[in-house]
């Protein structure tokens, strides 16, 4: 019986203890999971605190986005002016193009090794060449001549500026190459390839009828008026001329040869350079006397190819035996006299729309006038070409009208004496 008592008397002292131990337990436990658990609130208000101020910064920064889209751009332009204007075109800026790279072992096999059967023509930086790749895509590929270094400047500017331009009217780069000397820009294929060797050959020039020019003539301002004013990138091309636009199949005329572009940032819309650089028989006066350049530049070469694209005659190879004229001075001429009708190519005599041919050859004239401020932007040439009921301005002089006598072209010695025999000589050397 006693036996009994103590083992009953162990067996509760046995069960005290544990139920102390699990007390002293708890009591050591709960201050644990409480500290976690505020840790965990704090954490989570912290993050539900800095989710909000993100928020509200996000949503500042989309109004401040918004209402300064223009910085933004600028900042973007500036990068990219930065890289044409870098001395080098080095590996690490391919990272910033956004055309594929293709390699030279593709293209080679594309071109038969750069066969002369493939071969489309021959550029100022390199010949051209047509690509057939596997599936049957065709593509153009400008090689450019190695040791160039205007080959290299253009080569920067088109693979980077090109790539960044998207309209209708415009050339589309499909990719470029740099292996070793070798530098390669790929184009979209142009069967019917440039303007020029339609207009200016006297067989081929028949296919080109009154709706077909003045749709291009319409389309090549379009294209303008994209890079001037309505692009990410405003771009003055400095090169504008019948060779540098090309036809696609439908006659479309599409903008290429961006390689003496320059790009403007911010509201910029101006510059002067003192290496003047583009096409004789289209460089605006002051461009070709200063090496000012504006959008008015581009606005004069445009006139230059209207002229040219209702006349079917270069500008740089016009000639009138009883007249020293040049073809803007012949037009000037005609418009004066009240006989605008007769500059009219005769091949498309038939086919013509007076009324759209007279508003062009109003357009054309006003866009080669002497005095850039006379002339119109491209938002205004796309708005007369467009517009039956439209107002337009007459003309004024516009330059280069006379061009240089036989006697003193033969004269190569000879200081022209006024501004006038300056430009006439210029005029001659186009």
């Amino acid at each position: 019986m006693g036996w009994h008592k103590v083992k009953l008397y162990t067996s509760c002292a046995q069960r005290a203890c544990s139920v102390s131990q699990k007390k002293n337990l708890l009591r050591a436990i709960i201050p644990v999971i409480t500290a976690t658990l505020m840790v965990i609130a704090c954490c989570y208000s912290f993050y539900l605190r800095r989710r909000k101020v993100a928020n509200e910064q996000e949503s500042v920064n989309k109004k401040r986005n918004q209402g300064n889209i223009a910085f933004r751009l600028y900042d973007s332009e500036r990068s990219v002016k930065d890289l044409i204007d870098s001395d080098l075109f080095r590996e690490d800026d391919k990272k910033g193009i956004d055309v594929p790279f293709f390699n030279l072992k593709s293209i080679l096999a594309a071109t038969d090794y750069f066969s002369d059967t493939k071969k489309l023509g021959q550029g100022g930086f390199g010949p051209v060449y047509k690509g057939t790749f596997p599936g049957g895509q065709e593509i153009a590929i400008k090689r450019l001549s190695s040791g160039s270094g205007q080959g290299l400047e253009e080569f920067k500017n088109e693979v980077i500026l090109i790539a960044k331009l998207q309209h209708r009217n415009l050339v589309r780069l499909l990719g470029y190459c740099i292996e070793g000397d070798e530098k390669m820009l790929l184009y979209e294929y142009m069967p019917n390839k440039s303007l020029d060797s339609f207009l200016f050959d006297r067989t081929l020039c028949v296919l080109l009828n009154w709706k077909i020019r003045f749709d291009i003539i319409l389309g090549i301002a379009q294209g303008l008026l994209y890079l001037h004013q309505d692009s990410r990138l405003r771009i003055i091309h400095r090169d504008l001329k019948t060779s540098s636009v090309l036809l696609d199949e439908e006659m479309n005329p599409k903008i290429s040869d961006f390689g003496l572009a320059r790009m403007f940032g911010g509201k910029q819309t101006e510059a002067t350079t003192t290496q003047v650089v583009g096409t004789y028989g289209y460089m605006s006066p002051e461009y070709a006397l200063d090496g000012f350049f504006s959008v008015k530049s581009d606005a004069f070469s445009f006139g230059v190819v209207v002229l040219e694209v209702i006349n079917g005659k270069k500008n740089t190879g016009f000639y009138q035996s009883e007249h020293v004229l040049s073809l803007l001075g012949y037009a000037w001429k005609l418009w004066i006299e009240g006989k605008a009708l007769d500059l009219v190519d005769q091949t498309i005599r038939e086919t013509c729309n007076a009324d759209e041919f007279l508003r062009c050859v109003n357009v054309g004239l006003l866009c080669v006038q002497e005095d850039p401020s006379d002339c119109p932007t491209m938002s205004n040439v796309v708005f007369m070409l467009g517009s039956e009921t439209a107002t337009l301005s007459t003309p004024k002089q516009p330059a280069y009208v006379v061009r240089r006598s036989l006697s003193s072209a033969t004269s190569s010695t000879t200081k022209p004496k006024s501004l006038n025999e300056l430009k006439s000589t210029i005029d001659e050397g186009r």
